[in-house]
């Protein structure tokens, strides 16, 4: 029987995540999340990344256990159930549908814009293409496009750094680098505003959990995937927080942005000129280049991981190519869908679809931990109170306290399609008589 093979380091697990989170991600929510916490994004960078890692720590410790390909699917089903398993690996499927969907959108968007002669759908079908074909050449050559993305948006990144870093110094000297206000104002501080601004910030990490969809191509996953996936949380907070901090320092004024979506490129255009903003437009176009490949890469191998157990058909979402040893028509698949969604649904309800998912397979995973070592310690284990319960408990309260905040249309769809998962589970097992299965493939 053919398996995934363990080809992945930490290195390349950290590649991807941060690929697939972006690097940029703070860019998109800059000007709104500026408005919202009236000038303090980077303390909601700050509380965000706290409490991510939170969850983060949750996938580490579950991955740990079963370092198999399923994620939350399997985390959730091995923690409080099969049932339950499948309806986290349902969410899951949405979430990352949507991430590819989004990525196509958005950087179809943007070359229109800088190439306004070819129509939108031709850079959605190029873009749709081009991440699936990437992406059916195999996880190494994943790996090394994401290497290669991941250093072009590193060096857009340490050009708008020290460009910044210029342009703050020529104004007010080196003092002009240090200040406490996107941190603390006293004049505009408001707990209100900073707790609001904080669910915005903590889409800046939606993706960190994809990095354990890869568990069963690493090597030695239950040392390097919890390590991976809590470094991914950990850096691009950091990524995220020189990004903001240098843009609230570069316009302190948040209430003059023409549009908050674009903010970003506004502060660029300043501190450095019509090049910069240009590099930065078409390092977007990389990122979700990237982006789009590691979340179609991750949804590919949740499909397998769940068609591989009976859940979904096995002939085609169990297959595995014996050339490459990838589940390469789950890639096509997903390719077809990311392609189909990219041109029928609007970016702004993606991206809160995307929220839906997320965050309701990150509360299971908490709830999963909880149910683990609590209910279950391993053998010799007894339960720690910090570690197995407040931990895991403050993440999946965290979590929950965003998708409640969720646009009511958000919830329809999303409830239509949870809706659809919870019966196609009684479908296939006979109104719930029939446990799912769930099979381990962990050597």
């Amino acid at each position: 029987m053919l398996h995934l093979r363990r080809v992945l380091t930490v290195k390349d697990l950290v590649f991807y995540g941060l690929v697939l989170i972006q690097p940029i991600a703070p860019v998109g929510i800059f000007g709104l999340s500026c408005k919202l916490s009236q000038g303090h994004v980077a303390t909601t960078i700050l509380l965000a990344m706290v409490a991510m890692s939170l969850t983060a720590l949750s996938y580490g410790r579950m991955a740990a256990l079963y370092p198999s390909s399923g994620s939350a699917y399997t985390y959730v089903g091995r923690g409080l159930g099969p049932h339950l398993g499948f309806l986290a690996g349902w969410a899951m499927f949405l979430d990352y549908l949507i991430i590819p969907l989004i990525n196509v959108v958005y950087g179809s968007l943007t070359l229109e814009r800088l190439l306004s002669a070819v129509p939108y759908e031709v850079w959605v079908v190029l873009l749709a293409v081009m991440i699936t074909a990437l992406n059916l050449r195999g996880v190494k050559a994943t790996a090394r496009a994401n290497t290669i993305l991941l250093a072009v948006m590193c060096l857009v990144i340490a050009g708008f750094a020290a460009l910044s870093i210029r342009y703050l110094t020529l104004q007010a000297g080196w003092a002009g680098l240090l200040s406490m206000k996107p941190f603390y104002d006293p004049a505009t501080f408001k707990w209100s505003a900073i707790a609001t601004s904080t669910s915005l910030a903590a889409l800046t990490y939606i993706g960190f959990d994809g990095v354990t969809t890869l568990a069963e191509e690493v090597k030695n996953p239950k040392r390097n995937v919890p390590i991976a996936t809590v470094l991914v949380c950990l850096l691009t907070g950091a990524f995220s927080l020189i990004e903001v901090y240098l843009a609230q320092m570069a316009w302190p004024d948040y209430s003059t942005f023409a549009n908050p979506e674009t903010a970003f490129m506004d502060v660029t255009q300043r501190v450095g000129g019509n090049g910069l903003f240009q590099a930065m437009g078409l390092v977007l176009i990389l990122a979700c280049l990237g982006s789009g490949m590691a979340g179609q890469a991750g949804l590919a191998r949740l499909l397998y991981s769940m068609g591989r157990d009976g859940m979904l058909p096995r002939r085609v979402f169990g297959h595995l190519d014996p050339g490459s040893n990838i589940p390469s028509y789950n890639i096509i698949v997903t390719g077809a869908l990311s392609l189909i969604g990219a041109l029928l649904v609007p970016y702004e309800q993606a991206a809160e679809l995307l929220n839906f998912g997320a965050f309701l397979a990150f509360m299971g995973v908490n709830l999963a931990v909880m149910g683990e070592f609590c209910l279950r310690p391993p053998e010799g284990r007894r339960p720690q109170v910090i570690l197995d319960m407040v931990a895991p408990g403050l993440g999946f309260l965290f979590c929950l306290t965003i998708w409640m905040s969720l646009p009511r249309p958000a919830k329809l769809a999303g409830g239509v399609w949870l809706a659809l998962g919870i019966a196609y589970l009684a479908m296939i097992t006979r109104g719930f008589r029939k446990k799912p299965a769930m099979i381990d493939y962990l050597n």
